[in-house]
């Protein structure tokens, strides 16, 4: 079998399980009152180059709903992409934890919020209207639920129309290490310093163990984070660690270049199929994630042939590489693509 289902499938990074290894000697105090857990803070600032508040949970759903739940009141509306995974897969986490929190879809390419609809969306509520949902809050995905990356112009753009309703910016990062490889920034720059308040920040996708996070960048949110989580039941006992994973996540790169070598794969496939005739690009490739519009009998018979991906329609297919798929992994699924294609539309270039 050759396993592009998704990037949770493969395995933990060695250097992670070392640092389970390290944190289990002798006692340390619980709920986050250990030296891991204070050293994850002080880490996670020099990241991101300002002070920050971490929060370890135990799944992206727990850090997107609980961080969306910290935004606003229970009759608050969250604008996001319709295809965003809070709004798709989450069995409305945020709605459940927000007291009746509601999800308002906005359009845009390929998952990603365009500004001027958000615009547009907001104008329909003016302020005062006591009758209607207050806009509260605004989630962007980076990387995209359909695989595509903000620029930083884009999420400024997306801020600058969010805070002139004096709307929060919540990022789902559960693919962020992904979107900042592409982007070849500082962590800092797609993030508070383009207008984001709070961070769902991911590591189970991209060779993480057991844990995720949230990252609070706006001060005033913190505590009313902290209170949500414990409610929750998303206070760790022993957080040293999940603190411990956390930090050997990001300790000398390692998650920038876990990312870089799964988007490296999923790029070989995208460049292996340009020009075929085999499958169609839905999306333009720029992490991990490729959508192809194959023929429902070609994704039968890469099915047969020991290829596991989901289907996403009859004639959607998604693949995602992970850190741990090899090149020789990658040329096996393009190869039997086009050596026993059947063709789709003409090719054409992603939308």
């Amino acid at each position: 079998m050759i396993d592009f289902r998704s990037d949770n499938t493969g395995r933990a990074a060695p250097e992670i399980l070392e640092a389970l290894i390290r944190a289990n000697r002798d006692t340390a105090l619980g709920y986050g009152g250990d030296d891991w857990t204070a050293a994850l803070q002080r880490r996670f600032s020099e990241l991101f180059e300002t002070v920050v508040r971490v929060f370890p949970v135990a799944t992206g759903t727990a850090a997107n709903a609980l961080a969306l739940a910290s935004l606003g009141p229970s009759w608050g509306l969250v604008y996001c992409s319709g295809v965003a995974h809070i709004n798709t897969a989450e069995a409305n986490a945020a709605g459940f934890f927000g007291g009746g929190l509601k999800l308002v879809a906005v359009g845009g390419d390929h998952g990603r919020i365009n500004d001027d609809c958000l615009a547009d969306a907001l104008a329909a509520i003016a302020p005062g209207q006591n009758h209607r949902g207050q806009p509260s809050a605004v989630s962007l995905t980076q990387a995209t639920d359909l695989g595509a990356v903000y620029t930083l112009e884009q999420i400024r753009a997306v801020a600058e129309v969010a805070k002139g309703r004096r709307l929060k910016l919540h990022m789902d990062g559960a693919r962020f290490a992904n979107a900042l490889a592409r982007l070849g920034c500082s962590p800092a720059e797609p993030t508070w310093r383009s207008g984001v308040d709070i961070m769902s920040f991911g590591a189970t996708k991209n060779g993480g163990a057991l844990c995720d996070a949230i990252v609070v960048f706006a001060p005033d949110l913190a505590d009313v984070v902290a209170v949500q989580l414990r409610r929750a039941g998303q206070v760790w006992s022993k957080m040293r660690f999940a603190s411990a994973q956390l930090i050997a996540y990001v300790e000398n790169g390692l998650w920038l270049d876990m990312a870089r070598a799964s988007n490296a794969i999923a790029a070989r496939i995208a460049a292996g199929l340009n020009g075929t005739s085999a499958a169609r690009l839905l999306a333009p490739v720029e992490a991990n994630e490729i959508f192809l519009e194959l023929p429902s009998v070609t994704m039968d018979r890469l099915a047969a042939d020991g290829f596991q991906f989901y289907r996403r329609s009859q004639s959607m297919a998604r693949f995602v590489s992970r850190f741990d798929t090899t090149t020789a992994e990658a040329d096996a699924l393009v190869a039997a693509l086009i050596h026993h294609p059947t063709p789709v539309t003409a090719p054409r270039a992603a939308e």
